[in-house]
């Protein structure tokens, strides 16, 4: 199966630091290939994985850089890709260029319905909670964010979506087009750290460990732990999707990365405090330096890392996602694929997880 992207992009400018992000505004055109016609599946020689250098992304951050996944997957070549959020990398995976990624919720939900629920498979989760809203001290109130800036970290992204749908249901408005009661701006992490020092933002809904650091570091103060708007407290943060494409062509290979992010898992979990330190070693090895320990303890002490997708909260997330403009309603049977997964957890005395009557388990 051969996708295409349409050509119209639309260019969304980031005020302040002059990034140029690239959002496409049409949906993907396939063309039908019979599975007859199909070759068998065969071993890939090379796997193109993206992420984002958070904390909420540990399993591929502690995975690649120790080696774990490779390991897994032998002779398959693994190539990382990271990417600042996720709309980015499911423009990544429309185009061709990486075949399979960690995203939030979002960004998985609209490469779905976009491709008409053709283009990615959920496979796996990876991370639960680790996003706040951290505001400038003096700020005690949604109704006195009116009139200001508040950053996320890209245009139609999971935190995006998060905050302009908290502020919705307060009656206040943050179109995504058009002037509103407040100014939600797309900004890289980084920058909305330096914005936010500066005072030249009033805020910014950000997973870890930007909501840390701009706590520790910033001084700044939590208005809204998203863990408070959930039922029990835990909802998806990141996912791993895979180009359905690439599944069904690779399913051995895809098998490996799993065995591979298992195999990470079980050293993080067994081990907190080498494992903030496996983080810090790839976040140092990414973007030049290590965290703060203080940064990185309260980071992790916010993160339920799991593989389980936690698709009971993907039916919310796609409301939400609708309701604030940024998606369209559509019908989400079929985006998990779990069967993997949960073969891998069944043979190792593990319950399976569920695909909330989304997709296969």
């Amino acid at each position: 199966m051969r996708w295409q992207a349409n050509k119209a992009i639309t260019k969304v400018r980031r005020s302040g630091i002059g990034v140029t992000l690239l959002v496409s505004s049409a949906l993907l055109t396939s063309c039908a290939t019979s599975s007859a016609a199909l070759p068998p599946p065969t071993e890939a020689t090379m796997l193109r994985l993206g992420y984002q250098a958070n904390v909420t992304a540990a399993l591929p951050l502690v995975g690649v850089n120790d080696g774990t996944f490779q390991r897994a997957l032998g002779q398959t070549q693994l190539k990382p890709v990271v990417f600042n959020a996720g709309p980015a990398a499911v423009e990544a995976l429309f185009a061709g260029s990486i075949d399979a990624a960690y995203l939030g919720p979002v960004p998985a939900i609209n490469a779905f319905t976009r491709s008409d629920g053709q283009a990615v498979r959920i496979i796996s989760g990876a991370a639960g909670g680790g996003v706040q809203l951290v505001v400038q001290p003096g700020i005690t109130s949604a109704a006195e964010l009116a009139g200001k800036r508040v950053a996320t970290p890209q245009l139609g992204g999971t935190q995006d979506v998060a905050l302009r749908y908290w502020l919705k249901s307060l009656g206040l408005s943050a179109p995504v087009t058009g002037a509103g009661d407040l100014s939600v701006t797309p900004e890289d992490n980084a920058a909305s750290l330096l914005l936010f020092n500066q005072h030249a933002i009033a805020g910014a809904w950000v997973p870890e460990p930007w909501a840390s650091r701009l706590v520790v570091q910033g001084g700044g103060q939590v208005l809204v732990d998203e863990r408070a708007l959930w039922p029990g407290g835990i909802f998806v943060t990141t996912n791993l999707v895979v180009s359905t494409t690439y599944l069904h062509a690779h399913p051995q290979t895809v098998n490996k990365l799993l065995q591979g992010e298992l195999a990470t898992l079980g050293e993080l979990t067994k081990n907190p405090v080498a494992a903030t330190t496996k983080i810090n070693d790839a976040l140092a090895k990414l973007v030049g330096k290590r965290l703060d320990e203080a940064v990185l303890a309260r980071a992790w002490g916010n993160l339920t890392i799991t593989v389980d997708p936690l698709a009971a909260t993907l039916r919310a997330v796609a409301s939400h996602s609708v309701a604030v403009g940024v998606s369209r309603d559509a019908n989400l049977a079929g985006i998990y694929d779990l069967s993997l997964l949960n073969t891998l957890l069944r043979t190792s005395g593990r319950p399976p997880v569920s695909a909330a009557g989304l997709g296969k388990e």
